[in-house]
């Protein structure tokens, strides 16, 4: 017998920047302003990516392309595995993502690679605790997800090992 199961995700679109938390927005505005710091010669991609820690510290992380596309990184796992080098006690509260394409200051709809989603799921099973994600969404709104599972709902996990 074959069951059909139906798979629905919740999240919110806000409005506008301006309906964000002062803690979302300052992160979300930094993941903007990273943007600008993003190597991509080759796709003029700019992906920027920030956090906030629990120490209420905040990180930014940025692309990085190669000549050699497959040895490049996307911003989202620049950030963390830097994030987790160097602080790796502290949980991660929330991250941000943002893209533009180089000489434009629009926002494109940003939503992180299935990589960056499973490194994302990696950290937040390691601190056992939710990582709030926002990401740019059309016309100027934003994406807020609870949690990395509600992008990527079959994470993998050292469970499965």
């Amino acid at each position: 017998m074959t069951e059909q199961v139906q798979l629905s995700i919740t999240y919110e679109v806000v409005s506008s920047i301006e309906e964000l938390t002062p803690q979302e927005r300052q992160v979300f505005v930094l993941a903007q302003q990273a943007t600008n710091n993003a190597y991509a010669p080759y796709s003029n991609f700019m992906v920027g990516a920030a956090l906030l820690l629990s120490d209420g510290s905040t990180h930014q992380g940025t692309n990085q392309e190669n000549a050699a596309y497959p040895s490049g990184l996307c911003a989202e796992r620049t950030l963390l595995f830097g994030v987790g080098s160097n602080h790796p006690d502290k949980q991660i509260e929330m991250m941000a993502v943002t893209v533009r394409r180089r000489h434009e200051e629009h926002f494109l709809k940003a939503c992180p690679c299935g990589a960056c989603r499973q490194v994302i799921a990696e950290y937040q099973s390691r601190q056992q605790a939710p990582i709030k994600l926002l990401m740019q969404a059309e016309d100027g709104k934003v994406m807020r997800m609870k949690s990395i599972e509600d992008l990527l709902p079959f994470m993998f996990t050292k469970d499965q090992l």
